[in-house]
Protein backbone atom coordinates (compact mmCIF):
# COMPACT_ATOMS: atom_id res chain seq x y z
CA UNK A 1 0.00 0.00 0.00
CA UNK A 2 1.56 3.31 -1.06
CA UNK A 3 0.88 6.75 0.39
CA UNK A 4 -0.85 7.59 -2.92
CA UNK A 5 -3.38 4.81 -2.37
CA UNK A 6 -3.57 5.54 1.35
CA UNK A 7 -4.01 9.29 2.01
CA UNK A 8 -1.56 9.67 4.87
CA UNK A 9 -2.14 13.39 5.37
CA UNK A 10 -5.91 12.94 5.71
CA UNK A 11 -5.40 9.98 8.06
CA UNK A 12 -3.03 11.91 10.35
CA UNK A 13 -5.17 15.07 10.31
CA UNK A 14 -8.29 13.07 11.21
CA UNK A 15 -6.36 11.38 14.03
CA UNK A 16 -5.22 14.73 15.44
CA UNK A 17 -8.79 16.09 15.27
CA UNK A 18 -10.05 13.07 17.19
CA UNK A 19 -7.42 13.45 19.92
CA UNK A 20 -8.15 17.17 20.33
CA UNK A 21 -11.91 16.58 20.37
CA UNK A 22 -11.58 13.88 23.01
CA UNK A 23 -9.23 16.09 25.06
CA UNK A 24 -11.82 18.88 25.09
CA UNK A 25 -14.50 16.41 26.18
CA UNK A 26 -12.23 15.00 28.90
CA UNK A 27 -11.54 18.45 30.39
CA UNK A 28 -15.02 19.95 30.14
CA UNK A 29 -15.49 19.89 33.92
CA UNK A 30 -12.30 21.92 34.47
CA UNK A 31 -12.95 25.48 33.20
CA UNK A 32 -9.30 26.57 33.11
CA UNK A 33 -8.14 23.41 31.32
CA UNK A 34 -11.16 23.41 29.02
CA UNK A 35 -10.46 27.01 28.00
CA UNK A 36 -6.86 26.13 27.13
CA UNK A 37 -7.93 23.09 25.11
CA UNK A 38 -10.46 25.20 23.17
CA UNK A 39 -7.69 27.66 22.32
CA UNK A 40 -5.40 24.82 21.40
CA UNK A 41 -8.07 23.38 19.10
CA UNK A 42 -7.90 26.62 17.11
CA UNK A 43 -4.09 26.43 17.00
CA UNK A 44 -4.32 22.80 15.93
CA UNK A 45 -6.51 23.77 12.96
CA UNK A 46 -3.95 26.39 11.94
CA UNK A 47 -1.17 23.79 12.17
CA UNK A 48 -3.20 21.38 10.02
CA UNK A 49 -3.64 24.07 7.36
CA UNK A 50 0.12 24.62 7.31
CA UNK A 51 0.76 20.91 6.83
CA UNK A 52 -1.87 20.80 4.07
CA UNK A 53 -0.15 23.66 2.25
CA UNK A 54 3.15 21.79 2.41
CA UNK A 55 1.35 18.67 1.18
CA UNK A 56 0.03 20.57 -1.86
CA UNK A 57 3.64 21.47 -2.65
CA UNK A 58 4.58 17.80 -2.50
CA UNK A 59 6.13 17.91 0.97
CA UNK A 60 4.73 15.81 3.81
CA UNK A 61 5.06 17.22 7.34
CA UNK A 62 4.11 14.87 10.20
CA UNK A 63 2.02 16.31 13.06
CA UNK A 64 4.07 14.61 15.80
CA UNK A 65 7.67 14.95 16.96
CA UNK A 66 9.27 12.95 19.77
CA UNK A 67 12.03 14.90 21.50
CA UNK A 68 14.40 13.15 23.90
CA UNK A 69 15.64 16.25 25.69
CA UNK A 70 18.13 14.54 28.01
CA UNK A 71 20.06 11.31 28.40
CA UNK A 72 19.94 11.53 32.20
CA UNK A 73 17.71 9.14 34.11
CA UNK A 74 17.55 8.14 37.76
CA UNK A 75 15.80 4.78 37.23
CA UNK A 76 16.93 1.44 35.78
CA UNK A 77 13.73 -0.05 34.36
CA UNK A 78 13.87 -3.67 33.28
CA UNK A 79 14.02 -4.02 29.50
CA UNK A 80 14.43 -0.27 28.95
CA UNK A 81 15.11 0.36 25.24
CA UNK A 82 16.81 3.69 26.06
CA UNK A 83 19.47 2.17 28.31
CA UNK A 84 19.99 -0.80 26.02
CA UNK A 85 20.55 1.58 23.09
CA UNK A 86 22.74 3.87 25.26
CA UNK A 87 20.22 6.70 24.88
CA UNK A 88 20.13 7.33 28.61
CA UNK A 89 22.54 6.90 31.51
CA UNK A 90 23.24 7.94 35.09
CA UNK A 91 25.53 10.77 34.00
CA UNK A 92 25.02 13.61 31.56
CA UNK A 93 26.58 12.85 28.19
CA UNK A 94 28.69 15.38 26.32
CA UNK A 95 27.33 17.47 23.43
CA UNK A 96 23.69 17.42 24.51
CA UNK A 97 21.46 20.00 22.85
CA UNK A 98 21.12 23.19 24.88
CA UNK A 99 17.88 24.89 25.87
CA UNK A 100 18.50 27.41 23.06
CA UNK A 101 18.97 24.55 20.57
CA UNK A 102 15.62 23.11 21.58
CA UNK A 103 13.99 26.55 21.37
CA UNK A 104 15.11 26.73 17.74
CA UNK A 105 13.62 23.27 17.12
CA UNK A 106 10.31 24.17 18.81
CA UNK A 107 10.09 27.40 16.79
CA UNK A 108 10.66 25.67 13.47
CA UNK A 109 8.29 22.83 14.40
CA UNK A 110 5.58 25.40 15.03
CA UNK A 111 6.25 27.07 11.67
CA UNK A 112 5.98 23.71 9.90
CA UNK A 113 2.66 22.84 11.53
CA UNK A 114 3.90 20.22 13.99
CA UNK A 115 1.36 20.52 16.80
CA UNK A 116 2.44 17.78 19.20
CA UNK A 117 5.94 17.40 20.63
CA UNK A 118 6.31 14.50 23.05
CA UNK A 119 9.08 15.30 25.54
CA UNK A 120 10.99 12.23 26.66
CA UNK A 121 14.43 11.25 27.86
CA UNK A 122 16.03 9.97 29.99
CA UNK A 123 13.93 11.75 32.56
CA UNK A 124 12.73 15.10 31.12
CA UNK A 125 12.02 16.66 34.51
CA UNK A 126 15.80 16.73 34.97
CA UNK A 127 15.89 19.50 32.32
CA UNK A 128 13.64 22.22 33.72
CA UNK A 129 15.38 24.81 31.53
CA UNK A 130 14.06 23.10 28.39
CA UNK A 131 10.54 22.69 29.81
CA UNK A 132 10.49 26.43 30.54
CA UNK A 133 11.35 27.08 26.89
CA UNK A 134 8.59 24.71 25.75
CA UNK A 135 6.13 26.68 27.88
CA UNK A 136 6.71 29.64 25.55
CA UNK A 137 4.97 27.82 22.67
CA UNK A 138 1.27 27.55 23.62
CA UNK A 139 0.42 26.56 20.01
CA UNK A 140 2.18 23.24 20.63
CA UNK A 141 1.01 20.57 23.06
CA UNK A 142 3.89 19.04 24.99
CA UNK A 143 3.08 15.75 26.73
CA UNK A 144 5.97 15.27 29.19
CA UNK A 145 6.73 11.57 29.70
CA UNK A 146 8.07 11.31 33.24
CA UNK A 147 8.64 8.73 35.96
CA UNK A 148 7.21 11.27 38.42
CA UNK A 149 9.99 11.11 40.98
CA UNK A 150 11.08 14.73 40.46
CA UNK A 151 7.66 16.35 40.73
CA UNK A 152 7.79 19.19 43.28
CA UNK A 153 6.07 22.49 44.03
CA UNK A 154 8.15 24.33 41.42
CA UNK A 155 6.95 21.94 38.72
CA UNK A 156 3.37 22.19 39.98
CA UNK A 157 3.64 25.95 39.51
CA UNK A 158 5.09 25.55 36.00
CA UNK A 159 2.38 23.09 34.93
CA UNK A 160 -0.25 25.45 36.31
CA UNK A 161 1.06 28.43 34.35
CA UNK A 162 1.88 26.51 31.16
CA UNK A 163 -1.17 24.37 30.36
CA UNK A 164 0.47 23.17 27.15
CA UNK A 165 2.82 21.08 29.31
CA UNK A 166 0.97 17.94 30.40
CA UNK A 167 2.75 15.41 32.64
CA UNK A 168 2.37 11.84 31.42
CA UNK A 169 3.33 9.43 34.20
CA UNK A 170 4.89 6.12 33.18
CA UNK A 171 3.20 3.22 34.96
CA UNK A 172 3.16 -0.52 34.26
CA UNK A 173 -0.10 -1.50 35.92
CA UNK A 174 -0.82 -1.79 39.62
CA UNK A 175 1.83 -1.78 42.35
CA UNK A 176 3.43 -5.20 41.77
CA UNK A 177 3.78 -4.81 38.01
CA UNK A 178 5.07 -1.24 38.26
CA UNK A 179 7.65 -1.92 40.98
CA UNK A 180 8.69 -5.15 39.27
CA UNK A 181 9.81 -3.20 36.21
CA UNK A 182 10.67 0.23 37.62
CA UNK A 183 11.97 -0.52 41.11
CA UNK A 184 10.65 -0.86 44.64
CA UNK A 185 8.64 2.12 45.85
CA UNK A 186 8.18 3.68 42.40
CA UNK A 187 4.43 2.99 42.33
CA UNK A 188 3.98 4.73 45.68
CA UNK A 189 6.01 7.70 44.40
CA UNK A 190 3.96 7.78 41.18
CA UNK A 191 0.58 7.75 42.87
CA UNK A 192 1.74 10.45 45.31
CA UNK A 193 2.72 12.61 42.32
CA UNK A 194 -0.69 11.99 40.70
CA UNK A 195 -2.47 12.95 43.90
CA UNK A 196 -0.41 16.13 44.16
CA UNK A 197 -1.37 17.07 40.62
CA UNK A 198 -5.06 16.50 41.40
CA UNK A 199 -4.86 18.49 44.64
CA UNK A 200 -3.70 21.46 42.57
CA UNK A 201 -6.53 21.06 40.04
CA UNK A 202 -4.23 20.10 37.18
CA UNK A 203 -4.57 17.27 34.69
CA UNK A 204 -2.20 14.46 33.80
CA UNK A 205 -2.00 11.35 31.69
CA UNK A 206 -0.50 7.90 32.05
CA UNK A 207 1.83 6.03 29.72
CA UNK A 208 1.68 2.25 29.86
CA UNK A 209 4.18 -0.07 28.24
CA UNK A 210 2.00 -2.95 27.06
CA UNK A 211 3.46 -6.45 27.28
CA UNK A 212 2.01 -9.94 27.07
CA UNK A 213 2.47 -10.02 30.84
CA UNK A 214 0.48 -6.92 31.86
CA UNK A 215 -2.01 -6.49 28.99
CA UNK A 216 -5.09 -7.76 30.83
CA UNK A 217 -4.24 -5.78 33.96
CA UNK A 218 -3.69 -2.40 32.27
CA UNK A 219 -7.09 -2.48 30.55
CA UNK A 220 -8.91 -3.74 33.66
CA UNK A 221 -11.58 -1.72 35.45
CA UNK A 222 -9.66 -1.81 38.73
CA UNK A 223 -6.57 -0.22 37.17
CA UNK A 224 -8.40 2.35 35.04
CA UNK A 225 -10.94 3.32 37.70
CA UNK A 226 -8.08 4.01 40.09
CA UNK A 227 -6.40 6.26 37.50
CA UNK A 228 -9.71 7.96 36.80
CA UNK A 229 -10.32 8.63 40.50
CA UNK A 230 -6.85 10.16 40.78
CA UNK A 231 -7.69 12.60 37.95
CA UNK A 232 -6.04 10.93 34.96
CA UNK A 233 -7.38 12.30 31.66
CA UNK A 234 -5.38 10.30 29.09
CA UNK A 235 -3.95 6.80 28.86
CA UNK A 236 -1.33 6.12 26.20
CA UNK A 237 -0.64 2.47 25.52
CA UNK A 238 2.82 1.87 24.02
CA UNK A 239 3.62 -1.59 22.71
CA UNK A 240 6.73 -3.12 24.24
CA UNK A 241 9.68 -3.38 21.83
CA UNK A 242 12.12 -6.20 22.68
CA UNK A 243 15.64 -4.79 22.76
CA UNK A 244 17.07 -8.21 23.53
CA UNK A 245 16.18 -11.56 22.02
CA UNK A 246 15.33 -13.05 25.41
CA UNK A 247 12.54 -10.50 25.93
CA UNK A 248 10.77 -11.14 22.62
CA UNK A 249 8.00 -13.13 24.29
CA UNK A 250 6.87 -9.91 26.00
CA UNK A 251 6.14 -8.17 22.69
CA UNK A 252 2.44 -8.12 21.75
CA UNK A 253 1.56 -10.17 18.66
CA UNK A 254 -1.47 -10.01 16.34
CA UNK A 255 -3.74 -11.68 18.90
CA UNK A 256 -2.84 -9.22 21.67
CA UNK A 257 -3.10 -6.26 19.29
CA UNK A 258 -6.55 -7.35 18.20
CA UNK A 259 -7.60 -7.71 21.84
CA UNK A 260 -6.27 -4.23 22.67
CA UNK A 261 -7.88 -2.65 19.61
CA UNK A 262 -11.30 -4.08 20.52
CA UNK A 263 -10.84 -3.19 24.17
CA UNK A 264 -10.02 0.42 23.32
CA UNK A 265 -13.39 0.84 21.62
CA UNK A 266 -15.08 -0.42 24.76
CA UNK A 267 -12.99 1.80 27.06
CA UNK A 268 -13.68 4.95 25.04
CA UNK A 269 -17.41 4.38 25.46
CA UNK A 270 -17.16 3.57 29.17
CA UNK A 271 -14.62 6.15 30.38
CA UNK A 272 -15.92 9.22 28.56
CA UNK A 273 -13.77 11.66 30.56
CA UNK A 274 -10.52 9.98 29.50
CA UNK A 275 -8.60 9.88 26.20
CA UNK A 276 -7.21 6.52 25.06
CA UNK A 277 -4.38 6.33 22.54
CA UNK A 278 -2.51 3.28 21.28
CA UNK A 279 1.02 3.52 19.87
CA UNK A 280 1.94 2.44 17.29
CA UNK A 281 -1.64 1.17 16.98
CA UNK A 282 -2.95 -0.89 14.12
CA UNK A 283 -0.37 -0.44 11.37
CA UNK A 284 -2.60 -2.22 8.87
CA UNK A 285 -5.25 0.50 9.10
CA UNK A 286 -2.67 3.32 9.23
CA UNK A 287 -0.88 2.27 6.05
CA UNK A 288 2.16 0.85 7.82
CA UNK A 289 4.63 2.13 10.40
CA UNK A 290 4.32 5.89 10.92
CA UNK A 291 7.99 6.48 11.84
CA UNK A 292 10.69 8.21 9.77
CA UNK A 293 8.54 11.28 9.17
CA UNK A 294 5.39 9.55 7.89
CA UNK A 295 3.47 10.33 11.09
CA UNK A 296 6.27 11.23 13.48
CA UNK A 297 10.04 11.23 13.90
CA UNK A 298 12.52 11.49 16.75
CA UNK A 299 15.24 13.96 17.72
CA UNK A 300 17.67 12.52 20.25
CA UNK A 301 19.37 14.50 23.00
CA UNK A 302 22.42 15.08 20.76
CA UNK A 303 20.34 16.42 17.86
CA UNK A 304 20.31 13.32 15.67
CA UNK A 305 17.14 12.91 13.59
CA UNK A 306 16.03 9.29 13.95
CA UNK A 307 13.06 7.35 12.52
CA UNK A 308 11.83 6.43 16.00
CA UNK A 309 13.16 6.16 19.58
CA UNK A 310 13.14 2.38 19.10
CA UNK A 311 15.32 2.72 16.00
CA UNK A 312 18.27 4.87 17.10
CA UNK A 313 19.89 5.42 13.69
CA UNK A 314 20.63 8.80 12.19
CA UNK A 315 22.48 10.27 9.22
CA UNK A 316 21.72 13.95 9.92
CA UNK A 317 21.89 16.29 12.92
CA UNK A 318 19.75 19.36 13.52
CA UNK A 319 22.76 21.16 15.00
CA UNK A 320 24.06 21.47 11.45
CA UNK A 321 20.79 21.69 9.56
CA UNK A 322 17.14 22.64 9.87
CA UNK A 323 14.30 20.48 11.12
CA UNK A 324 12.76 20.64 7.67
CA UNK A 325 15.94 19.39 6.01
CA UNK A 326 16.20 16.62 8.59
CA UNK A 327 12.81 15.34 7.42
CA UNK A 328 14.40 14.86 3.99
CA UNK A 329 17.37 12.90 5.29
CA UNK A 330 18.61 10.12 3.03
CA UNK A 331 17.75 7.55 5.71
CA UNK A 332 14.13 8.71 5.99
CA UNK A 333 13.73 8.83 2.21
CA UNK A 334 15.26 5.37 1.79
CA UNK A 335 13.02 3.87 4.47
CA UNK A 336 9.94 5.29 2.75
CA UNK A 337 10.95 4.67 -0.86
CA UNK A 338 11.95 1.06 -0.23
CA UNK A 339 8.60 0.47 1.52
CA UNK A 340 10.41 -1.00 4.52
CA UNK A 341 7.93 0.75 6.81
CA UNK A 342 5.06 -1.11 5.17
CA UNK A 343 6.44 -4.61 5.64
CA UNK A 344 4.83 -7.23 7.85
CA UNK A 345 6.75 -8.14 10.99
CA UNK A 346 6.63 -10.58 13.86
CA UNK A 347 5.73 -8.03 16.54
CA UNK A 348 6.93 -5.09 18.57
CA UNK A 349 8.37 -2.85 15.87
CA UNK A 350 9.09 -3.26 12.17
CA UNK A 351 12.21 -1.10 12.41
CA UNK A 352 13.56 -3.23 15.23
CA UNK A 353 12.85 -6.35 13.19
CA UNK A 354 14.66 -4.85 10.18
CA UNK A 355 17.54 -3.21 12.08
CA UNK A 356 20.21 -4.98 10.02
CA UNK A 357 18.73 -3.50 6.84
CA UNK A 358 18.73 -0.02 8.42
CA UNK A 359 22.37 -0.39 9.45
CA UNK A 360 23.23 -1.20 5.84
CA UNK A 361 21.37 1.90 4.66
CA UNK A 362 23.61 4.15 6.76
CA UNK A 363 26.77 2.13 6.16
CA UNK A 364 27.23 0.46 9.54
Amino acid sequence: MTDTQFNLNEYMTAGVKRIVKEAIRATVKDPKESLFMARYAKASKTAAKRRTEFEKQGEHIPPFLIASITSLCNLHCAGCYARENHICSDEKAADQLTADDWTKIFKEANELGIGFILLAGGEPLMRRDILQKAAEFPEILFPVFTNGTFLNDDYISLFDKARNLIPIFSIEGEENKTDERRGNGVYESLTAAMDKIKENHLIFGASVTVTTSNLKEVVSDSFLTDLQDRGCKAVIYVEFVPVTDDSRELAPQDEEREFLRNKLQELREKYTDMVFISFPGDEKTSGGCLAAGRGFFHINSHGGAEPCPFSPYSDINVKATSLREALHSKLFIDLQSENLLLEDHAGGCVLFERREQIEKLIGL
